[in-house]
């Protein structure tokens, strides 16, 4: 059987990871992460050289997810309230859809989850997403998160409302659920 585990991303793998994550410009994964702020891919050279070692590989907030240690995608996580930190919002992203549908994002959502709550010391994890998600929003509510918010036609992607969906996980719950497994 594969396996899937989170990581920090190591030097030798920057082009690797570069070449699944941003090397076509159409990929398919971009349709469904936050479209509807147009982000731009970074350029080979500017990943190389600055992305990924700000970010992927020295900072504790990302991570790549590994099959078969092969990077197929990242997990991530962010404060919502800035400096004070008691406000976390996570994400996660497989880039190869011929992996989608295979439970990878959900065994490394777990994962990502066990890994946060260990590292803060914090009461809830939340994670957002968009009504033109649903493979999101299915997994949040398979590792166990709950609907906390549904802001209703605030995404407009490809001339069309779609609603922002907050999901969310206590610590106790997040506990109790580990417990039942």
């Amino acid at each position: 059987m594969a396996e899937i585990e989170i990581r920090p991303a190591r030097p030798e793998e920057v082009e690797e990871f570069w070449e699944t994550a941003y090397s076509d410009p159409d990929a398919e994964w971009a349709k469904y992460n936050g479209p509807y702020f147009n982000n731009k891919f970074p350029s080979r050279e500017e990943f190389v050289s600055v992305i990924a070692y700000r970010k992927w590989i020295h900072d504790k907030n990302h991570l790549v997810v590994t099959y078969d240690d092969k990077i197929v995608g990242s997990v991530g996580a962010g404060f919502e309230d800035g400096r004070l930190e008691r406000w976390l919002d996570i994400g996660i992203i497989i880039y190869r859809n011929d992996l989608w549908d295979k439970h990878i994002g959900t065994q490394a959502l777990k994962l990502f989850i066990d890994y946060v709550f260990g590292i803060y010391d914090l009461p809830h994890v939340g994670l957002t997403t968009w009504s033109g998600n649903p493979r999101m929003m299915h997994v949040a509510e398979k590792v166990g998160m709950k609907q906390e918010a549904c802001v209703r036609k605030v995404r407009y992607y490809n001339d069309k409302y779609y609603d922002s969906v907050k999901y969310g996980i206590l610590r106790d719950e997040w506990k109790a659920l580990k417990n039942n497994d």
